[in-house]
């Protein structure tokens, strides 16, 4: 193999370990802004994008607390690992923070949906795009 195609291969590798990584943080900034502008506190979990031990995002204001798994997916649908998806039900029932995932959907903006609103599969459980825009719950409706 020539030595520009291995800096081309090894550039690719980074682009697909990075930069998915690199674009939910950056969504994950753009709910923190939009939450702390709001009168929110927000934290991001340590770790986030990288376990499945917790969410996100947690965000509280006088008696309102939520916790969110954020995804930037230009797809016609959603997919949350089973192990993931177990883990965030198991959050929410040990700490009482009402969790949800946030995605954020190209040309549309985010929405917003509770565990309970996603289907189980096999191997994952999911949310349609013409699903997320029927339940069609918006940041206004968390304020």
């Amino acid at each position: 193999m020539g030595r520009h195609v291995v800096i081309y291969l090894n550039a690719l590798m980074y682009d697909m370990a990075f930069g998915t990584y690199a674009k939910g943080a950056r969504t994950e900034r753009e709910l923190i802004g939009m939450f702390s502008e709001k009168g929110f506190s927000v934290i991001r979990a340590a770790g986030s994008g990288v376990n499945s031990l917790s969410p996100d995002l947690l965000v509280f204001r006088k008696g309102t607390q939520y916790a969110f798994e954020c995804k930037a997916w230009g797809s016609g649908s959603l997919g949350i690992e089973r192990t993931k998806f177990l883990g965030l039900e198991g959050w929410e029932r040990n700490s009482g923070i009402t969790t949800m995932i946030a995605w954020r959907i190209n040309r549309v903006g985010w929405r917003f949906m509770h565990l309970a609103e996603l289907e189980e599969r096999e191997k994952n459980y999911t949310v349609t795009l013409k699903r997320a825009l029927a339940i069609n719950r918006r940041f206004e409706d968390l304020l």
